[in-house]
This record gives structure tokens, sequence and C-alpha cells, in this order.
């Protein structure tokens, strides 16, 4: 019980631990382009409005996420400042995979000269 609460709030004080949920990562692409209501974030990933409620919420303290007033609505849509440093460190391991790539293509080319 105790590692499980543990677990719990590193989740909602880290970005990184936010975004391992693959639910809370999916609303993130929905929200990429354009500000949502819940209703609409609910509606186009088919899951239980609780359940969106609760990952916004996560989202929200995180920072990933910003929730506006408009009317009667709330509003969310992405913190693009916040996601920087995901993007950074993932972009890290793609320079790595690029280069991993281009190995394996150079390999492969110099055994297709030997052939």
């Amino acid at each position: 019980m105790y590692h499980s609460s543990m677990a719990r709030a590193a989740t909602t004080s880290d970005a990184f631990n936010a975004v391992a949920e693959p639910r809370r990562r999916d609303i993130l692409n929905y929200l990429a382009l354009q500000e949502r209501p819940v209703g609409d974030i609910v509606a186009s990933l088919g899951l239980e409005q609780p359940s969106v409620s609760k990952h916004l919420r996560v989202l929200k303290d995180v920072g990933l996420v910003r929730a506006r007033r408009e009317g009667r609505h709330i509003l969310y849509g992405i913190n693009a400042e916040a996601i920087r440093p995901l993007h950074e460190w993932t972009s890290t391991f793609e320079r790595l995979w690029r280069n991993q790539l281009q190995r394996v293509k150079e390999r492969a080319e110099e055994k297709m000269k030997k052939v």
C-alpha cells in the first residue's frame, strides 16, 4: 500500500511520470492542435468523463495542460513551454537512434559490396 501511494504522489509532481500513462498521452495528442472542453475529449477518446477529469487534473498539476474559462465552458489546452523539457530529453535519444540506424545501414552496404 505504501508503495502505490508513493507512486501516485510522484505521478502528480513530475511531467515525465505524468506522460508515462498512455491515456494522458492520448489526451495531450488530442489537445496538441486546439483547446477543447472535457466533453469533446470524452467523446473523441471514448473514455469515461471522471477518468478524463482525473487525467486532466494530473496534467494540469504538472503544468502540461492549461485550463481557461470561456462562458460556461472550461477549455483545456497544451502548455508548450512545459512540454519542451520532454521534447529535449527525447530528442537526445532520437539522435542516438539515427546514429545507430546509420551504422546498421553502413554495415549492410559493406556486406552488399562483398557479395
